[in-house]
């Protein structure tokens, strides 16, 4: 079981650097699993299934790694340091209304996502689930966002403080958010910013409330995941199985607190071509490996 717990230390690794990165999380831990399989139980289908809901839940680790570094911004119920409270007096001196109308945003902006997510999570696993989904995703988004940067080059953007984001604005992101959970090795991260950059949003502005997304998101699949796991054939957790699970989650969460700051600084200086570009050559050589895989079999 030791080799398994320091599989799920390398499957922290890639999580904690891929979620925040525009180059697909998922997409990556289904190409490590490749190579890299987890194996927690001696049932095919059981271990199967817990490897679909690993992928997903070890993302709660990087979530927790936005709760903390963007408290003070995330949490609405603070006397201090509130320049606009609700009201003067009473519990309404607690709330800031700012804050809560930034949250009022990444509903409306979740809503789409969030309606596929129930209705179609087993379908999109069957049938969307596999490598050659994530090579072909990861080669789109790639040229849509060299694209997208070279024409976003000479213009300046509308919206640099997420307080100004409209509700349209919103709903308009949470639509790309869409294509992300559709098709796995999008990158949420990257449809999300892809959307706001060609709706005038600063690419700061987008990577921010990128962040503030996934916290809702990422906590709602996570949720529905352990759900259909506990409540499926698998029946529960082992032991060992949520040593595993919990020991990915620490990983990707302490990956993640340093990757985040190293975007927030990396994107004041310079664009998202160069994510492009990387997609571009994983994902041919993703389409390669599996092709030759497929002819030599």
């Amino acid at each position: 079981m030791v080799l398994e717990f320091i599989k799920s230390i390398i499957l922290g690794i890639v999580e904690g650097i891929t979620e925040w990165l525009p180059v697909s999380s998922t997409g990556h831990l289904i190409l490590v699993d490749e190579f890299l399989k987890l194996h927690v139980s001696d049932n095919d289908v059981t271990n199967k299934e817990f490897i679909k809901m690993f992928d997903v839940v070890i993302q709660l680790g990087a979530i927790m790694a936005v709760v903390i570094i963007f408290w003070k911004k995330l949490f609405p119920f603070s006397k201090e340091n509130n320049p606009k409270p609700w009201k003067k007096e009473g519990f309404g001196a607690y709330v800031n209304v700012d804050i809560m109308q930034m949250w009022f945003k990444v509903v409306v902006a979740c809503i789409p996502a969030a309606v596929i997510g129930v209705l179609a999570d087993d379908w999109i696993d069957e049938h969307f689930y596999n490598p050659w989904v994530v090579a072909i995703a990861l080669i789109v988004f790639g040229v849509a966002f060299i694209l997208v940067e070279n024409w976003n080059k000479k213009r300046t953007p509308k919206v640099n403080d997420i307080n100004a984001l409209t509700y349209q604005a919103a709903l308009i992101i949470g639509g790309f958010q869409l294509i992300a959970a559709l098709f796995p090795g999008t990158s949420r991260s990257g449809a999300t910013i892809v959307g706001a950059l060609l709706i005038g949003i600063s690419r700061t502005t987008a990577a921010e409330f990128t962040f503030y997304l996934a916290v809702p998101v990422m906590f709602g699949a996570s949720l529905l995941k352990i759900a259909k796991y506990i409540l499926g054939d698998a029946g529960g957790f082992t032991a060992s199985q949520l040593g595993v699970l919990l020991i990915g989650m620490a990983v990707a969460f302490a990956v993640s607190i340093f990757v985040i700051k190293f975007l927030m600084d990396y994107i004041k200086k310079h664009d998202f071509k160069v994510f492009g570009w990387y997609r571009i050559i994983l994902g041919v050589v993703v389409l390669l490996y599996f092709g030759l895989k497929t002819v030599i079999k």
